[in-house]
């Protein structure tokens, strides 16, 4: 039996992947679509998710973050679980997400491929072996209609090196004037925004005669549906909580 998704954002770049994705999966079928415009699809769409009357298994959101809100609110109404993908939350947005995690599975991370999941960890044991004697920088680079900088998975990235480090570095975002010199205790992170960069993200870590980088690049955004189509699957059944790539990733 197909798990029957409803998909918000579904005309956005991201939803018309995984539309053309499940379009040959009998594991899937998109029972319905949310958007603000109305592009003819395969499915019924709608502008308010109120007027769904299709039967749905699983959220997958890929809109935006003003929207969080009401997806929780319509989600918890109709009892569904939710795979949060977008990014650009803020700390009172993951409060919302923990509240309502409380009464519905939700899945949330800020990148969605295994890949990266897989690097972070990598930060992880980067950042103790390298804690001193190595300046960080972060570079991130996107697509030109991507609104938030620096990324989520930029963000996660931060997270990593961090909560690797005995004592935390303070994040400086770009460079910029003629007193811009690098201090000991900072992670440089840099934003580029340009043509249809799907995402690309490096960290170096300079010592003295030497660099090392870990890098991770999508080459499309078939990665990033995919793993959302994963997240759907593991999330169907699962009791209220919050689940990210790091519990499905052990599940398996």
């Amino acid at each position: 039996m197909s798990l029957n998704i409803l998909l918000i954002g579904c005309n956005g770049a991201m939803g018309r992947t995984i539309t053309s994705i499940v379009s040959d999966n009998d594991k899937f079928n998109i029972c319905a679509g949310v958007d603000r415009t109305a592009i003819h699809n395969q499915y019924p769409i709608y502008q308010n998710m109120w007027d769904i009357k299709e039967s749905i298994d699983v959220i997958i959101d890929f809109s935006s973050k003003e929207l969080l809100e009401s997806i929780m609110e319509f989600a918890i109404d109709r009892n569904l679980p939710v795979v949060l993908c977008t990014t650009g939350y803020d700390e009172a947005d993951y409060r919302v997400i923990r509240e309502r995690a409380l009464k519905i599975p939700v899945f949330n991370s800020s990148n969605m491929s295994y890949g990266v999941n897989v690097v972070l960890k990598l930060l992880e044991q980067a950042a103790k072996l390298m804690s001193e004697g190595y300046d960080i920088e972060i570079v991130e680079k996107h697509h030109n209609l991507k609104k938030d900088a620096p990324s989520g998975t930029a963000k996660m990235m931060i997270k990593a090196i961090n909560g690797s480090l005995e004592e935390e570095r303070n994040c400086v975002y770009g460079r910029s004037g003629n007193d811009a010199k690098r201090q000991t205790d900072e992670i440089g992170v840099h934003s580029i925004r340009g043509g249809t960069i799907p995402g690309e993200h490096s960290v170096i870590f300079a010592g003295q005669d030497e660099i090392i980088e870990i890098n991770h690049s999508a080459l499309s955004k078939r990665v990033f549906a995919e793993g959302a189509l994963k997240a759907a699957i593991y999330l169907n059944g699962k009791r209220p909580g919050l689940y990210d790539m790091n519990s499905m990733i052990k599940s398996n």
